[in-house]
């Protein structure tokens, strides 16, 4: 097994800000069964959570920081604005009612969940997220489900979000927007890292990684972000699964095996067009 040249299990995002590279998704989980899982994912290892505010689950997720009895500052916390946060006033709000519902006193990353571009409010959104981490009541911020147009757009208002999360997996590569998250200095996170139907599982490009290396699928591919330097935030409820997908930071793909894994893109775009979906 190839135990050299391991990713780090951090990622420097903005300047001093480092962000675990692994985190733990919430979406679709409520109640108590969202509280629960954050509490044993911590218990688990996982040091970086990720809700939203359209997932109704921040108070859970808030419950479970501190069934968890961890220390706030040991955990990186996430979560995302929807569309009453499209203003620069609004965007402030939204942080605020997210604190109070999650029951903490700041986030270290917030982000702008879809452009909504009809609208015509996301750049004054980041506006007032760079507020946020002028004051010093926010570490960093970013968007979700961008396109190039849109980041260009933010940066052209002298705004740089430090992640742009965004739906990656094998068979949906979205490599231009990876490239041009890359070439602007933006970090990129994936979201459903692992697929929906997982399928892709199955392929040789996968199991072969898997045979080589003692892991499982699910194991070569979240190995298959970090290798690339993305962010992955897998969702599990499951104790096992929790476990499994922590285990990855102790081995590292080949380049030909990245290689293989690269060429399931089926060039598909991701599941929801982001100048059409958005809330």
């Amino acid at each position: 097994m190839n135990t050299t040249n391991t990713a780090a299990a951090d990622l420097e995002i903005a300047p001093g800000v480092r962000a675990p590279m692994l985190g733990l998704g919430t979406w679709p989980l409520l109640g108590e069964e969202a509280a629960d899982s954050v509490a044993r994912g911590i218990a688990n290892g996982y040091r970086h959570l990720d809700t939203a505010q359209k997932y109704g689950n921040e108070d859970a997720v808030g419950e479970g920081i501190r069934r968890s009895g961890m220390a706030r500052e040991q955990l990186w916390v996430t979560s995302k604005l929807s569309l009453p946060g499209h203003s620069r006033a609004g965007a402030i709000q939204s942080y605020d009612a997210a604190l109070k519902r999650m029951g903490l006193d700041y986030l270290d990353l917030f982000l702008v969940h879809w452009p909504n571009p009809q609208l015509g409010g996301y750049v004054e959104a980041c506006r007032g997220l760079q507020d946020l981490v002028d004051a010093g009541r926010l570490r960093a911020w970013g968007v979700s489900n961008f396109k190039a147009t849109h980041l260009d757009e933010v940066l052209a208002a002298g705004l740089k979000p430090a992640i742009n999360q965004i739906q990656v997996d094998p068979q949906h590569l979205q490599k231009p927007l990876l490239e041009a998250n890359a070439a602007r200095g933006i970090a990129t996170a994936a979201y459903s890292p692992l697929g929906r139907a997982g399928d892709f599982l199955l392929d040789p490009a996968i199991t072969g990684p898997a045979t080589a290396h003692s892991k499982t699928p699910a194991q070569i591919v979240l190995r298959w972000h970090l290798d690339a330097g993305r962010l992955a935030v897998p969702k599990s409820a499951s104790d096992a699964r929790q476990r499994e997908n922590r285990e990855v930071f102790d081995f590292s793909l080949t380049p030909a095996e990245r290689a293989g894994i690269d060429a399931l893109d089926t060039g598909a775009g991701p599941r929801l067009d982001s100048d059409e979906y958005g809330h």
